[in-house]
């Protein structure tokens, strides 16, 4: 059952006079769904508050039930709020996400979306491959790689743990920058020349084991995402990684075109 939480007083009248059009050619429900969407990702209605009720949400509209239902089952829909039998309609909290269209470090994207990054460096250290490790850089088995391990945050949350490997030469360079506040797709750009092309991604779900749930913050078992992926400087491998996002709180979207 959800926790008892305060309500979010209804809109003003004057608010609808000036949100609603009746001769618009925009449906109502369509209407008050951009009005309650924008609340709601303005903050205006904040994360797990409860949502003023249907009977509230009529009077304050001046519309049907149905149209109030129509509006709030797309706002469901879109993972906005969610519903509690008996107890009404609460504010979701949103899922930040990043796009596949585009390779981007995790900090770049963000920061287009105004979100605030930074990141813990865990560790940094030269290992020997794994057999998957050195298959990706495409390297002997036990060679020598650098793996950087890094807790990332998200509005100083933690959002993702992630396992980087490198050569070694590569990675004690970017060991001695500042990874806390530069990704390091930048640093290899902009620092070592580097002319990144392109990444080889996969996607799995996966359930947190101890030590990924204690720097997450979350409980053991929880859902992850995890990413491999394999990033390109024109025809060399240069950055093999394991993303452990958590799952309640990212999402990847990808745009597929029918050719």
């Amino acid at each position: 059952m959800a926790p008892h939480r305060k309500q979010i007083a209804p809109p003003g009248a004057a608010e609808v006079e000036d949100a609603l059009s009746p001769v618009s050619q925009m449906p109502l429900y369509t209407q008050i769904r951009e009005i309650l969407r924008r609340r709601i990702l303005d903050g205006s209605y904040p994360p797990h508050s409860q949502m003023p009720s249907e009977s509230q949400m009529m009077s304050a509209f001046d519309v049907s039930r149905i149209t109030i239902r129509q509006a709030l089952g797309d706002l469901q829909k879109e993972g906005l709020i969610f519903k509690v039998m008996g107890k009404g309609s609460f504010v979701a909290k949103p899922k930040a996400f990043q796009s596949l269209s585009r390779l981007q470090g995790f900090g770049e994207a963000m920061s287009t979306s105004g979100y605030e990054t930074y990141s813990l460096l865990l560790s940094a250290k030269q290992v020997a491959a794994s057999a998957v490790v050195a298959q990706r850089l495409q390297l002997k088995p036990e060679a020598p790689v650098f793996e950087i391990q890094r807790l990332r945050y998200l509005n100083r949350e933690p959002i993702s743990v992630d396992v980087s490997y490198f050569p070694p030469d590569i990675g004690e360079r970017l060991a001695q920058e500042d990874l806390a506040t530069r990704d390091i797709f930048v640093i290899l750009e902009n620092d070592l020349g580097r002319n990144l092309t392109h990444a080889d991604v996969q996607i799995e779900a996966i359930s947190a084991d101890e030590s990924l749930a204690r720097h997450l913050d979350i409980a053991e078992a929880s859902p992850l995402l995890r990413i491999e992926r394999l990033t390109w400087a024109d025809d060399r491998p240069i950055d093999f990684e394991f993303l452990y996002y958590r799952g309640d709180a990212f999402q990847y979207r990808l745009r597929i075109d029918r050719s």
